[in-house]
């Protein structure tokens, strides 16, 4: 399984206290970060140590005080964060694309806080405020969802169906947030389940295509014929169901071959994938209650030519 570089999380501080260290231009972007998410400003170490202050960002100008501080902070039990400072981080903070209550967090460990500026910038543009508004909305219908659906599993499929590319509820249409409580309630048109196949031929993911890593990002269940490249399936979805899966050989001319019993494999339509080597094969059930969501058959063939 394929590393990463640090753990992303969110930290909850509304009203809880944050030492902030410094002054001038570096320590005044952390004053402003801490604010809007609803912390209070601590500004003396002592205090913060005496007061059980678990979170601490340090912007000294002198790199002296900065080291004896964050020394000082760690010892306290405080998680740190050093301005320009990696190597004395516990934590970095990563660039914020705002589509409250939606966030996304861009960070590169430290690396270049430059690249990450750019990329959100980039996702600024592409990304509708009304992200936010769906945000809400699929928290204000979770109650329903849950009486439709109390099989968390199920629910999970429903929605990933409901919000992928071209569905009802996909997140970059900017009047998805509108029909999420007619969704909600199945009064709009059933959500579909889909089968797709892909035939991988290299073990190296950069060789995947976006839709291909995409798909692998999305599907709820992976059925693995062959041995799948651990740095493949690292892309997928942690919590994806998987089962191994094989093709028949040989088999008589309108067989479902390999497809028997797996849900909408009876019929399946094939489309080439590009130079990958890749093919698809996709059915859709008659309900969003039967949606199996999204499955991925990865057929394992390294060497072999690439499809037409």
């Amino acid at each position: 399984m394929s590393r990463i570089a640090s753990l992303p999380l969110f930290h909850q501080v509304s009203g809880k206290q944050v030492l902030v260290l410094g002054d001038g231009p570096a320590a005044e972007p952390k004053r402003r970060l801490v604010e809007r998410a609803g912390g209070v400003i601590v500004d003396d170490l002592a205090r913060a140590v005496d007061e059980g202050v678990r979170l601490a960002f340090i912007a000294y100008d002198d790199a002296r005080a900065c080291e004896v501080a964050a020394i000082n902070a760690r010892c306290a039990g405080m998680l740190v964060n050093v301005v320009d400072r990696p190597d004395l981080c516990d934590f970095t903070t990563p660039s914020i694309l705002d589509r409250d209550p939606l966030l996304i967090a861009i960070g590169t460990g430290g690396a270049s806080a430059g690249l990450a500026k750019h990329v959100r910038l980039r996702l600024e543009r592409m990304l509708p405020d009304t992200l936010g508004l769906l945000a809400k909305a699929l928290e204000t219908v979770r109650p329903v969802l849950r009486r439709r659906f109390p099989d968390g599993a199920d629910r999970r499929r429903v929605v990933d169906a409901a919000l992928r590319e071209g569905g009802p509820l996909d997140p970059l249409d900017t009047q998805s947030f509108q029909r999420v409580a007619d969704w909600a309630e199945g009064t709009l048109a059933p959500v579909s389940g889909t089968t797709f196949a892909i035939t991988l031929t290299s073990p190296d993911p950069e060789e995947l295509t976006l839709r291909q890593a995409r798909l692998l990002g999305e599907a709820d269940v992976l059925l693995l014929d062959g041995d799948v490249p651990a740095a493949i399936l690292a892309r997928a979805r942690a919590d994806a169901q998987r089962r191994l899966f094989h093709v028949k050989q040989g088999v008589e001319t309108g067989s479902k071959g390999g497809l028997e019993g797996v849900k909408g494999g009876s019929n399946p339509r094939s489309e080439a994938f590009g130079p990958g080597g890749t093919g698809s094969e996709r059915a859709t059930p008659q309900s969003d209650e039967d949606a199996p969501g999204l499955t991925l058959i990865l057929h394992w063939r390294p060497g072999a030519c690439p499809r037409a």
